[in-house]
């Protein structure tokens, strides 16, 4: 029977979610399962600049799967003709691939796999499979948006979210470095997590944000740091919309990432397993080891950018 009265649960906030027509899911990872079950795939061929989280998942599903390079561009080397059941995993890094590059891509391999877990504010184009993280954009627990035309028969559950929102409300009214250890748990918890549709709390909180005024402040603070940093950036930047982060490569950008720590300037490494399994003259290796995603979003304005500029200065 249905409970009435008694306390209140989680209030209903507004309904308005900027991708309310793709299909929400619960992980990023979960979304090329959904993709890979749908489109009875069998070989999926990924970049060797990706973190281990969708090698782990394709191990644990018994796909099989190989890797390819990319250029200094972040562009696939690969020239290989796919067959049916084969796609090319082309990840979207920081929104760097504009549509039209996009659609070279799509139109070259045919059978492609967009990551769009760094460029939120980038639309799916038609036909083209594309997968959105919210955890990279927002404060949210969980979540992942899909844009596909070949859909699912089976019947999917709904997710529950209660349980992964501690380290988020910790930092809300806390300090990070408190809640850090929570957040390590609950990224782990993700290997383990089935196939699902994303949950009523999630979906709750993704219909109240500002989407609007969040993409205006990380355009402002992007292009604060691309004016100050990219005489100095060893890699070419673009002109984003919503950026993810702003990536300056800076040589020993593993050394200076533990001095900004101390700062308390927390900028992660893309990704951890690319250093431990590249060799170090490789793209790869140097782009993990090198690039830093200086955080430009929504929590910090342009004096935040000022900061951040002043302590990188002193290593230029």
């Amino acid at each position: 029977m249905k409970e009435i009265g008694g306390y209140f649960q989680f209030e209903e906030l507004i309904k308005n979610e900027y991708y309310k027509d793709l299909i929400a899911l619960n992980s990023a990872r979960n979304a090329l399962l959904y993709i890979l079950k749908a489109r009875n795939i069998k070989t999926l061929y990924l970049p060797f600049y990706l973190c281990d989280s969708i090698k782990d998942m394709l191990t644990r599903y018994n796909y099989t799967f190989e890797f390819y390079n990319i250029d200094i561009d972040f562009l696939p080397i690969f020239e290989k003709e796919l067959l049916t059941d084969e796609y090319i995993y082309i990840v979207n890094y920081f929104g760097f691939h504009e549509q039209e590059k996009i659609t070279f891509l799509k139109e070259k391999y045919q059978n492609i796999i967009l990551d769009n877990t760094q460029a939120f504010f980038q639309t799916p184009l038609p036909d083209v499979d594309t997968i959105y993280c919210l955890r990279k954009f927002f404060g949210v627990p969980d979540g992942s948006y899909l844009s596909t035309n070949s859909l699912l028969t089976e019947n999917l559950e709904i997710d529950s979210s209660k349980d992964r929102m501690r380290h988020l409300l910790g930092r809300y009214e806390g300090k990070a470095s408190d809640y850090y250890k929570d957040f390590i748990e609950n990224e782990d918890n993700f290997k383990k997590v089935p196939l699902r549709k994303m949950s009523k709390l999630t979906h709750n909180i993704l219909g109240a944000i500002d989407y609007k005024n969040i993409c205006k402040i990380r355009n402002n603070n992007y292009n604060y740091l691309k004016e100050k940093l990219d005489k100095f950036n060893k890699i070419e930047t673009k002109d984003i919309n919503g950026p993810f982060a702003y990536p300056f490569y800076i040589e020993n950008g593993l050394e200076i990432k533990k001095e900004l720590s101390k700062m308390k300037i927390y900028v992660p490494t893309l990704w951890p397993n690319v250093i431990e399994d590249m060799p170090a003259n490789s793209v790869e290796y140097n782009y993990s080891a090198n690039i830093l995603p200086l955080p430009c979003d929504q929590r910090y304005d342009l004096e935040d950018m000022e900061l951040i500029f002043n302590r990188i200065k002193t290593y230029l």
